[in-house]
């Protein structure tokens, strides 16, 4: 299972989503997670990666796409500060 497949399955188990209802470009909004789930979302990312995501990317994931990307550049070992320019600003605040 790859990092979305997992993010994905993770959103769907806390937010208690119908299978498939969770989609690699679905929003935070669209799914009806406020800052709460989103916080449990977080600590379930965390437990399952046995990684700590800092509070300023944490704070910009808005997206199953933002998790996604931000989880697979912290477990590729990316530069904390790449990663917290694209949470803030996506490509072009990182210098692409």
């Amino acid at each position: 299972m790859n990092v979305e497949e997992k993010v994905i399955e993770i959103i769907t188990r806390e937010q208690h989503l119908a299978p498939g209802a969770v989609k690699p470009d679905s929003t935070f909004a669209e799914l009806g997670i406020d800052s709460l789930d989103g916080v449990n979302i977080l600590f379930a990312l965390e437990e399952e990666f046995k990684i700590d995501i800092p509070d300023n990317i944490a704070q910009n994931m808005k997206s199953v796409r933002q998790v996604t990307d931000s989880l697979t550049r912290v477990l590729e070992g990316k530069d904390i500060s790449d990663l917290v320019a694209m949470a803030k600003g996506g490509a072009q605040a990182a210098g692409n």
